[in-house]
């Protein structure tokens, strides 16, 4: 790809990677509508690197917070003596379900299941089980029932939010959107699962980078532009990440996800009629 590709992409997958609308989604529609290459799953991974940097940024503090508690816990021998040492647990619990269904089906992800087809489907699913949890916190808001905080998060929920985490290997169905999804089916408030979501993606996508960035070396080393426009891509991933973290965050205090469901359905049957109109190859 050109430098101005890897650029724009960059911009996208910094722009999607955090709000539930996929970012491996729009790193496989820009290209396709622009007459571009596919840049493919390895791309996506390793460009993810920059969001990453994004989350580590924008979450230092929880970060720096969990990580003294998890070495304070393993040296006093009580490893859940507080809610951020059991934090650091339940992240590294959650994140298993990805990484052995990563492994099992890698193939498929790289291949077949970047079908156009697939992903139009998987925007459309994901925003009606998003619409289903949104009517849920409604009915329980209704009763008057408190939604959970960070502190309230147990095992159940890490547990089971990661295990929805791995459904996020569907290009379309967006990591942040099936566990912010998760996170409101359980009833935590959409400004704690969007918190939760970010900082449960941290050790799968630093695993898949460093994955990617070793199975492509070859690629990499033996041409310099290639190296270069990762890099460009990768860094503007991270800056446009952070500014798009910041804003989701923001926006879920006082906002529903009505606005990204939408958009989703939008996408999801203008890809279709796109596909089926010939302008664009599934």
């Amino acid at each position: 790809m050109s430098l101005f590709e890897a650029i724009v992409l960059g911009i996208v997958q910094g722009l999607t990677e955090f709000l539930p609308i996929s970012s491996t989604a729009h790193l496989r529609i820009v290209p396709a509508l622009a007459g571009w290459q596919d840049p493919g799953a390895a791309f996506s991974a390793i460009v993810q690197i920059g969001t990453l940097a994004a989350v580590l940024a924008y979450f230092h503090r929880d970060i720096i917070d969990i990580s003294k508690a998890f070495i304070n816990g393993i040296r006093k021998g009580k490893p859940f003596e507080t809610q951020d040492s059991k934090m650091a647990w339940m992240i590294a619990a959650g994140t298993v379900p990805i990484v052995v269904f990563g492994l099992l089906f890698k193939t498929e992800i790289e291949t077949s299941l970047r079908s156009l087809y697939w992903i139009s489907a998987a925007l459309i699913v994901l925003a009606l089980m998003l619409t289903l949890a949104e009517w849920l916190m409604k009915q329980r808001s209704k009763k008057g029932l408190p939604t959970k905080s960070m502190q309230q998060i147990g095992w159940k929920e890490a547990l089971l939010i990661g295990l929805l985490q791995s459904i996020a290997l569907i290009p379309g169905s967006s990591r942040s959107g099936v566990t912010i999804t998760g996170g409101l089916f359980l009833n935590l408030s959409r400004e704690t699962a969007a918190r939760f979501s970010f900082l449960l993606s941290l050790p799968a996508v630093f695993a898949a980078g460093i994955y990617q960035l070793y199975e492509t070396r070859d690629v990499l080393m033996a041409s310099s532009s290639e190296l270069v426009n990762l890099i460009a891509a990768t860094f503007f991933a991270g800056v446009i990440g952070y500014l798009s973290i910041a804003f989701l965050i923001s926006y879920l205090k006082k906002h529903t996800t009505s606005l990204f469901i939408l958009y989703r359905i939008a996408l999801g049957v203008g890809i279709l009629g796109l596909i089926a109109a010939g302008y664009v190859k599934a």
